[in-house]
């Protein structure tokens, strides 16, 4: 194995072969003694620690909206990833790792660094829309509008692409993670009881719709605030409907912005192919219709939303040559 994708996200990392396929997908997370600062595990395992470990032993996530916030965890993580991902190959992996597209120079820096620490061999950054258009099989070559919204974790990045470049892209620090956040806040104000961010987004995935059609229902559990003791209560689509709601407007609000300043010849090409939604993000219940309903114009999940981004980013070692954009400057080529 020589080339490998990695999409590193806020929340999960998956690690894409373009021969072999996904090798691997885990929980962006890292476990530390606190004490000693040594790693006790990392991804799955450490995710499984998370609010059930004694004090003196952490779970960190390293990345923070989409971009690495703690380099030392980072470099670790990464080296345990592509260590498992490459077990068996003697030859140091060529790898290409997708990030915001509002990322800067400092930080695409902190990227590449980490991963040549990590033992890559040569590293590439592409961004994240390009990826995802990649993975969802668009074909960028041709002079057509291809319109995209990649909804991770940290990020939200929506982008109009042709012939192989970004006509116009917006990233914003909005996704998945503050959704989970605002169920917790809401979940805290409204019923006195705290959750963890694992029953969160459980909420979120079960019972979360921006697009109001039924008023699902389920079991959470918590603590009460005031008693100390454990809680069982129910919540409801309803009840969480309006503060996701207010926090998904201001994607909808930047896809609309987007729309406003496409050139009107690729305008005419969304109006036909409309929106491709990649990432996690992109199977919030009503997410599709409610862009649809504002934007005014035709949206469709891509095929696997949660891989094509690692899919793309393993794919793009073959269009290196082509893409005038999407690489996050030629001193990222790194040895």
């Amino acid at each position: 194995m020589a080339d490998i994708g990695i999409d590193l996200g806020t929340a999960t990392v998956l690690v894409y072969d373009s021969e072999k396929g996904l090798l691997l997908k885990e929980p962006s997370v890292v476990a530390i003694d606190s004490q000693t600062e040594e790693v006790l595990k990392v991804g799955e395992e450490a995710f499984k620690m998370i609010g059930r470990t004694p004090d003196r032993i952490q779970a960190i996530y390293p990345l923070k909206d989409g971009v690495i916030s703690d380099f030392v965890q980072t470099e670790r993580m990464l080296k345990h990833f592509l260590r498992k991902a490459s077990e068996g190959t003697i030859s140091k992996p060529r790898v290409c790792i997708c990030v915001p597209s509002g990322i800067t120079g400092v930080e695409s820096r902190a990227c590449v660094n980490a991963a040549v620490s990590a033992g890559a061999r040569k590293v590439f950054l592409i961004e994240e829309p390009v990826a995802a258009a990649l993975g969802a099989g668009l074909d960028l070559s041709v002079p057509r509008g291809r319109f995209i919204l990649d909804m991770g974790g940290g990020t939200t990045d929506v982008a109009v692409l042709s012939l192989n470049g970004i006509v116009c892209k917006k990233s914003v620090k909005l996704a998945g993670r503050k959704l989970d956040d605002t169920i917790v806040r809401y979940v805290r104000n409204r019923k006195n009881v705290l959750i963890g961010e694992k029953m969160a987004e459980r909420i979120k995935i079960e019972v979360g719709s921006v697009f109001f059609q039924e008023d699902r229902e389920m079991e959470a559990k918590g603590r009460n605030l005031q008693t100390g003791l454990p809680e069982k209560f129910t919540i409801r689509t309803s009840d969480i409907y309006g503060a996701l709601m207010e926090q998904v407007m201001q994607i909808v609000a930047v896809v609309q912005q987007i729309l406003e300043i496409t050139p009107p010849e690729l305008s005419s090409d969304i109006a036909e192919d409309g929106l491709i939604m990649t990432g996690g993000g992109a199977l919030l219940n009503g997410l599709g219709e409610l862009i649809s309903q504002h934007a005014k114009i035709q949206v469709r999940i891509a095929e696997n939303p949660v891989e094509c981004v690692a899919v793309g980013t393993a794919m793009c070692f073959s269009k290196l040559g082509e893409l005038h954009d999407g690489f996050v400057t030629p001193a990222t080529y790194t040895h």
